[in-house]
């Protein structure tokens, strides 16, 4: 019986998403999947995984889900082009979707888009465990990484020439690539927020925004950041590898190899889950899953795998012991509605 069921299922999804044509760019052949697919985030990605081999422990019949770590900004170009069985169903998100990310998608017919905040992540700065240990601010990792700081040519060869009170060692980041979500929200929160410590150049976001953009999250490209991709594990092994090194990556990588690293403070505050839930941590941040409801009757399983993430996002649940933050209650509950109702966002608010 079963069996016959999950035949049917795939024979339906075949005929959904042959006509999902038109604007989302189906190919003539009518090609389907019988398997989820998501892209994205590799901060989302552990979590993603997680909640498909829940997914697949659970549901026998259908398929696993293929999750791809791509980083949000690919991630979302993939997910924005088109509907159908070529694109992917869902984009695993390290920050919000951009506006001109949701008018792509609304142009290539992505036109329903469920918008799920599964929970919350901040920005870990961390050393090895007997590595740099420093007070960091959002000015002082501006002053370190700019390009330009205040519009100024960088200069800064140590961590003694941005503060005095800092240890006398080359700058050296490993940090996210500009196509990571961790990347946007490393800029919106940390250098955007350093760099309006100066009175001038904060006021240049009201008269000349590009570049005002430009000076505050331009990163240098000398060699004191350097892109290691979007395997966040690498940055681990790098900054464990070398004591004088510093690391960008999600909190959960900091929880999950809290024996080989420590993490930093920022504004004397530190990345821990409490000072995350509470948004006391400077660099905290909300983490999404966006999916096509064009796509939920269409590919098998789809539905029961959205189905699994509030299982699983509660504090003390699953995704919390492997480092994800819950969301706050009324949150959770947003969230939850629209797994359940499936009720497509507007695109009101975004930037």
């Amino acid at each position: 019986m079963k069996k016959s069921l999950l035949v049917a299922t795939a024979v339906v999804a075949s005929t959904l998403l042959a006509s999902c044509g038109g604007a989302g760019g189906e190919s003539a052949s009518g090609q389907t999947r019988d398997s989820i697919r998501g892209v994205g985030s590799s901060t989302v990605y552990p979590f993603a995984k997680a909640v498909a081999e829940t997914f697949a422990k659970s549901y026998a019949d259908f398929k696993s889900p293929i999750i791809e770590s791509t980083g949000t900004g690919s991630g979302m170009k993939l997910f924005c082009a088109g509907v159908g069985a070529q694109h992917p169903d869902m984009v695993n998100a390290s920050r919000r979707i951009k506006k001109s990310e949701f008018d792509d998608c609304q142009a290539n017919g992505v036109k329903d888009i469920l918008e799920i905040q599964v929970g919350l992540d901040g920005i870990a700065l961390a050393s090895s465990k007997n590595g740099i240990e420093m007070k960091l601010t959002p000015e002082i990792i501006y002053k370190a990484l700019a390009a330009k700081p205040f519009g100024k040519e960088q200069t800064a060869k140590s961590w003694k020439d941005v503060d005095p009170s800092l240890p006398d060692s080359p700058i050296l980041v490993y940090g996210p690539p500009s196509t990571s979500g961790t990347r946007d929200a490393l800029k919106e929160l940390i250098l955007e927020a350093g760099c309006k410590t100066d009175a001038a150049t904060k006021a240049l976001k009201d008269t000349d925004e590009d570049k005002f953009k430009q000076i505050c999250t331009d990163v240098r490209g000398d060699g004191a950041y350097v892109d290691a991709g979007e395997n966040d594990n690498l940055i681990v092994q790098k900054i464990e590898a070398n004591p004088k090194a510093l690391g960008i990556f999600g909190y959960s990588y900091l929880e999950e190899n809290a024996d080989k690293i420590k993490g930093l403070s920022m504004n004397g505050v530190q990345p821990t889950y409490d000072n995350i839930s509470n948004f006391t941590y400077p660099g905290a941040r909300p983490l999404y899953i966006y999916a096509k409801k064009a796509h939920l009757d269409a590919i098998p399983g789809l539905k029961e795998y959205l189905g699994e993430w509030p299982k699983m996002w509660g504090k003390g649940g699953p995704l919390a012991k492997i480092g994800m933050v819950a969301s706050p209650d009324d949150v959770i509950a947003k969230s939850t509605e629209v797994v359940t109702k499936f009720t497509p966002m507007t695109g009101d608010g975004l930037k």
